[in-house]
This record gives structure tokens, C-alpha cells and sequence, in this order.
């Protein structure tokens, strides 16, 4: 995909990430590079995030480039050290997630298009017909262009796929740790609830 493209797919995400709702809505923290150099700059996420609520997570429309959707995690208003570090670890899964598909994607659109430009020009052929519309490859030799990409980004999709575990498997030990001190809390404030009532 152009530069070009690529920056006006940018421009046209950022504009979407008015209307805000609240509860299960969404909203887009979509990339807003300015830059026409996508290899420099890397998709950002929107700087109309909301900041995060206390009662609920925000949850915006898929992003133009990651297919995503972005979520904003709700911050209690007391909230542990403990939630804290979850809801950052979280929040950080989510921002690193969508940086790497946003990434994926373009790679990936640049490299279907270099390669059915390559294949038509092999026929004779100009990327549109004569009534200006898309010219496309079979199954068959598109499928071989999808087993290259593959075998191309293999260790890079190796390498995604460890890093999701390993942060997919920190949350759900915080989570649990979490769980556990709310546990021992709301169990210490019903022991003192008791202890007060047999007092009077």
C-alpha cells in the first residue's frame, strides 16, 4: 500500500473518534499519525481517549488498520496498588495488541498489492480493465501468495503468539490476586460488622 494510502486511512480513522457513549459503547482510539512515512511512524492510539470511569470500561469501534476493538479499563475510585498494576497490564496488552495488527495489516495490504501488480504485469495486464475497475488473481494463485506471507512472518508470528501467553497468563495471576484480596477484605469487614454488633 502507498504512503499515501496509508495516511489518508490514518486521517480518515481520526475523524471517526467523536460521539462517545458510555456503558457497552465504543469508542475509537484509532492511529493519527500525520506523517506519510508509516515505516517511521508507528499507529498511534487516538488522542481522544477517554480518560478511564470509574463504573465502567469504554469500548470503541474496530480500528481501521488493527481491526480492533480499543478499550479504555475502567479505575476504581479506591483503587489497590494491586488493581492498579492489573489495569495497567491490561491496558498495556490492549495498546501493544493493536499496534502489532495495525502494523500486520499494512504489511500485509502493501504486500497483496505489490504482488498482484506483479502477477498481472507478468500477463500483460494493468492493474484495472478498461472500465477502471480492480483486476484480481484466482484462489489458486492467490493462495500463493498467502503461504509466502506466512513463511515470511513466521517467526514474527511465533514470537506474537509467546508474548500474548506470557501477558494473558500475568493477568490472570493478578486477576487472581485480585480476587483474593477482595476475598480477605470483605472477610475482615464482616468479622468487624459481627464483633460490632455482639459488642452492642
Amino acid at each position: 500500500m502507498p504512503a499515501a494510502a496509508v495516511a489518508l486511512l490514518l486521517r480518515a480513522s481520526a475523524r471517526r473518534a467523536p460521539g462517545l457513549t458510555s456503558a457497552n459503547s465504543r469508542f475509537c482510539s484509532s492511529a493519527t499519525g500525520r506523517s506519510t512515512d508509516a515505516k517511521k511512524k508507528k499507529p498511534q492510539t487516538s488522542i481522544q481517549r477517554p480518560a478511564p470511569s470509574p463504573t465502567h470500561d469504554w469500548i470503541g469501534p474496530p480500528n481501521l488498520l488493527s481491526n480492533l476493538r480499543p478499550i479504555v479499563y475502567r479505575a476504581l475510585e479506591m483503587e489497590t496498588e494491586l488493581e492498579k498494576r492489573l489495569r495497567a497490564l491490561r491496558q498495556d496488552t490492549e495498546d501493544w495488541n493493536h499496534d502489532f495488527w495495525a502494523k500486520q495489516n499494512v504489511t500485509f495490504t502493501k504486500d497483496k498489492e505489490a504482488f498482484l501488480v506483479s502477477q498481472l504485469r507478468a500477463k500483460g495486464l494493468s492493474r484495472r480493465d478498461a472500465e477502471g475497475r480492480k483486476r484480481s488473481l484466482d484462489s489458486e494463485e492467490m493462495a500463493v501468495f498467502y503461504k509466502s506471507f506466512l513463511d515470511t512472518n513466521r517467526i514474527r508470528h511465533a514470537t506474537y503468539n509467546k508474548e500474548w501467553y506470557r501477558r494473558n497468563f500475568s493477568i490472570t495471576l493478578l486477576m487472581a490476586r485480585v480476587a483474593f484480596q477482595n476475598l480477605r477484605r470483605s472477610f475482615s469487614q464482616n468479622r468487624r460488622r459481627k464483633s460490632g454488633s455482639a459488642t452492642t
